[in-house]
């Protein structure tokens, strides 16, 4: 195998390992993302972890963030809860950079 075969071998692995990083990071914010809502909607135990659940689900079934984002605030305005959209983008991000670093320090799953 020549230099330049291995390189790209290497550049592949490194890619694929960042997209299975990423993708572990945001399924992580998600679910921490679900608690930090259902602890707003007065959901706990059982519900709450069924909510997080649901917003697992949400983004892989539909649009990415944005889709994320929408059943969280079509959550808020159907119970009543006080959350601006500026407020609930900045938890997403939040929890996204906390979910990277546990990810990348290989912690386990949120409490």
């Amino acid at each position: 195998m020549t230099t330049f075969d291995e390189r790209e071998k290497a550049y592949e692995a490194k890619l694929a390992h960042d997209e299975e990083l990423k993708f572990k990071a945001n399924v992580r914010r998600n679910r921490l993302l679900g608690l930090w809502a259902a602890e707003k909607l007065a959901k706990t135990g059982k519900a709450a972890e069924a909510y997080a659940s649901a917003l697992v689900a949400a983004q892989l079934e539909g649009n990415g963030d944005e889709a994320l984002f929408r059943k969280v605030r079509a959550d808020f305005d159907a119970a009543g809860v006080a959350q601006s959209d500026h407020q609930i983008r900045r938890e997403m991000q939040e929890l996204l950079a906390a979910a990277t670093n546990d990810v990348i320090a290989g912690r386990g799953k949120p409490d």
